[in-house]
């Protein structure tokens, strides 16, 4: 059984990545509902949490049904990080991780997130830090590097370890790769095995298919594996994982009805957390995922992005689920 302080997450968790603009409550709902051991929240920025910034603090909003779930973080001031993590302590997660990971130019060329692998001292002094501020375990989202000459994540590891995290989670890319190119789960696995490391190891990058995670476990003997862009529009991969894993074989692939219901319990929940206006807008992008590799699909994916309104948009997806059925089907 896997442990994150004394949590308990499963013999071989997988994990729903902290995705901006994505792991929002109603993406998390399906996901959880599809068999997510794990969750994370967007990644928050410190200086908006401390600042009672409306975007930032929007992004505690935490469920019991989303349980066992981490606030995560990010920031490049040592001080407003502790202060970050206090705050996000006092909306009950079950833990606080630290994001060491995000590649982005208005993140990392600032110093935080993948930036921080340019000062590893920092990052052990931060980290450090954020333990001793909470009461929860800490874990870390992090890359393998800046670029291909400062790959040091078994250092990092062994510096992060050293001050008291829980867990550590690998993108197995720098951050020059960015998203490009192929995961390197071999220096993962360096980590996983490395005899000085204990701490649960988790992989991420890559894993889009129920064989390829499997392969992945078997091959790298990570501790679970963290899941980002495959679970958009499919959070189905959850258990569809879990079944393989057990089984060795496929469940059924989602039915039209199972794309329409996911699509729709996204749908009412954005609305409800967000209000009519945001709900329906920021749900948008969901649609084309949700349905991806249905034929002739066009014209109903233009007017669900089109429509304003909540009701109209229930009419479309249940008219999607009448007229797709059949074909899908066949």
């Amino acid at each position: 059984m896997v442990k994150i302080g004394n949590i308990e997450i499963g013999d071989f968790p997988l994990l729903l990545a902290p995705m901006e603009d994505v792991s929002d409550p109603p993406f998390r709902a399906v996901c959880k509902e599809n068999g997510a051991d794990l969750m994370y929240t967007e990644f928050i920025s410190s200086e908006g949490l401390i600042r009672n910034a409306a975007k930032s603090v929007e992004k505690l909003d935490i469920y019991d049904y989303e349980r066992p779930i981490g606030i995560q973080i990010f920031g490049d001031k040592i001080e407003s990080m502790r202060e970050a993590a206090s705050i996000a302590e006092e909306a009950s997660p079950e833990m606080i991780d630290i994001n060491y990971g995000c590649p982005v130019k208005k993140v990392a060329g600032k110093g935080a997130g993948a930036g921080i692998l340019l000062d590893l001292p920092k990052m052990q002094k931060m980290t450090a830090e954020i333990v001793k501020q909470v009461n929860l375990p800490v874990t870390v989202k992090t890359r393998l590097g800046w670029d291909e000459s400062t790959i040091k994540i078994i250092e990092v590891a062994q510096r992060l370890q050293d001050v008291g995290i829980s867990a550590l989670t690998i993108h197995g890319r720098t951050r020059k790769q960015m998203y490009k190119g192929e995961a390197d789960w071999t220096k993962i696995a360096e980590v996983k095995n490395h005899p000085d490391i204990h701490i649960p190891i988790f992989g991420n990058g890559d894993i889009d298919s129920p064989e390829k995670a499997v392969e992945y476990k078997n091959k790298y003997g990570v501790d679970g594996i963290m899941i980002g862009r495959a679970s958009i529009g499919y959070p189905w991969i959850f258990n569809e994982i879990k079944h393989f894993m057990k089984t060795g074989e496929h469940l059924p692939p989602p039915s039209i009805k199972d794309r329409v219901n996911a699509a729709q319990k996204h749908l009412n929940f954005s609305v409800e957390w967000k209000g009519d206006k945001k709900g329906i807008f920021e749900m948008r992008r969901h649609y084309t995922n949700y349905f991806r590799g249905i034929p002739h699909f066009k014209p109903y994916r233009t007017r669900l992005v089109e429509s304003i309104s909540h009701e109209e948009i229930l009419g479309i997806l249940s008219e999607i689920e009448n007229n797709f059925t059949e074909v899908f089907a066949s």
